[in-house]
C-alpha cells in the first residue's frame, strides 16, 4: 500500500494528489478503527467512526467531477467507467449499512460491514498503483492548478481545508469574473461566459424551453420581462405579457399577495415565498425568489410553477430504468 507515497511526498503542499493520500492515511485510521470496535458492545463509538468514513463520498465527487474530466482529456476513460462503478458499488454498501445502523440491527452490520472496509481498500490499492501515478504523468502543472477551486465547492474529509495549491496571496475571482482563457473541448463561439460554463443564446433558449417547470421573471421596475415558453404550462401565457406589470398578470383575488412578495422582497426583509393547491385535479406548487446581484441589491422576482401531482406519489426508490 502507497507505493506511490514517496513521489507524493515531494509535490509542494496543497497539491490535489498530496491531498487525496493525506485523506487515504485519514481512511485507513478509520478501517481499522471500524474492524476494532464492537458495534454490540458500543453501538455509538462504531456509529461515529462510521459516520466519519461515510464522508469518503466527498472524495469520490471530486474524482468524479474534478480529475476524471481532465484524465478523459488526456485520452484516458478508464476511471470514468470502471472506477465509478466501484464508487456507486461502495455507495451502495454505506446506504445498506446506514439502513442496518438505523434499525441498530447488529447482526446485519457485521455481516455486511467487512464487504465496505475491504471493497475501500481495494479502492485505495487500485488508486495507488495505478490511479494516481498515471494522472501524474498525463496531468500537466498547469491542470493541476486548476483544481482547488472546484476541489473546495465539493469539499474534502479532512478536517482542516487543505492550503491553496498554488498558493494565492491575490483575490478570490469569481467565475463569473474570470475571463482567462482555457483549453476546453467544445466550441465557444457566440456563447457568453455564465458563472459556470458557457452557453450560446440558442442553448440557453432550449434550457429554458425544456425544463418542466414554468418561470417568470419580473425585473426591479416590476415589469415582466421573461417567461418560459414549455410545451405544458401550468398557467398559460402569451407574448402580451412581457412589459406588463406584475399587478396586471394576476387575478384580483390574488394581487394583493403578489404584491406583498414583490414590496418585502424589494425591502429586503423577505427572499422566498411558496403556495401549492390543488388546481383542475393537480397539485400545483409555486415559489417566488427574490434576485439580488452581487452587491445585494434588488433585481426582480422569479416566479417558479410547476405540477407536482406526480412527484407527491412517488415512494420507495428507482434506481432502474424500466424502458425495455
Amino acid at each position: 500500500m502507497n507505493s506511490f507515497l514517496p513521489q507524493v511526498n515531494q509535490l509542494p503542499q496543497g497539491h490535489p494528489v498530496r491531498v487525496y493520500y493525506q485523506e487515504s492515511e485519514l481512511i485507513e485510521k478509520l478501517l481499522s478503527e471500524l474492524e476494532e470496535v464492537d458495534p454490540q458492545e458500543d453501538f455509538q463509538k462504531y456509529y461515529n467512526i462510521f459516520n466519519q468514513l461515510a464522508t469518503i463520498e466527498k472524495r469520490f465527487t471530486r474524482k468524479e467531477n474534478q480529475l476524471f474530466p481532465y484524465l478523459e482529456k488526456h485520452g484516458w476513460n478508464g476511471p470514468s467507467q470502471g472506477m465509478w462503478s466501484f464508487h456507486d458499488n461502495l455507495r451502495e454498501q454505506i446506504r445498506l449499512l446506514n439502513t442496518h445502523n438505523k434499525n441498530k440491527d447488529i447482526p446485519k452490520i457485521k455481516e455486511n460491514l467487512h464487504y465496505l472496509v475491504d471493497g475501500i481498500r481495494h479502492l485505495l490499492r487500485v488508486e495507488d498503483v495505478r490511479l494516481f501515478p498515471n494522472a501524474m504523468q498525463l496531468l500537466t502543472k498547469e491542470d493541476w492548478e486548476e483544481f482547488y477551486e472546484g476541489d473546495e465547492e465539493i469539499g474534502w474529509m479532512l478536517t482542516e481545508k487543505p492550503k491553496p495549491y498554488p498558493p494565492k496571496e491575490e483575490k478570490y475571482i469569481h467565475p463569473s469574473e474570470d475571463h482567462e482563457i482555457r483549453e476546453l473541448s467544445f466550441s465557444t463561439e457566440n456563447a457568453f461566459h455564465l458563472d459556470e460554463g458557457y452557453m450560446t443564446p440558442e442553448q440557453v433558449n432550449l434550457l429554458l424551453r425544456f425544463l418542466p417547470i414554468d418561470i417568470t421573471y419580473v425585473d426591479e421596475n416590476d415589469k415582466v420581462i421573461f417567461y418560459n415558453r414549455g410545451e405544458e404550462r401550468v398557467f398559460p401565457r402569451s407574448k402580451g405579457i412581457i412589459g406588463r406589470e406584475v399587478r396586471f398578470c394576476h387575478p384580483p383575488k390574488s394581487v394583493h399577495m403578489v404584491l406583498r412578495i414583490v414590496d418585502e422582497f424589494r425591502a429586503g426583509t423577505k427572499d422566498v415565498a411558496e403556495f401549492w393547491f390543488n388546481y383542475r385535479g393537480r397539485i400545483i406548487h409555486i415559489r417566488y425568489f427574490a434576485i439580488r446581484d452581487k452587491q445585494k441589491k434588488y433585481r426582480g422576482v422569479i416566479e417558479m410553477s410547476q405540477d407536482i401531482t406526480d412527484i407527491q406519489k412517488l415512494e420507495g426508490q428507482k434506481r432502474l430504468l424500466d424502458w425495455d
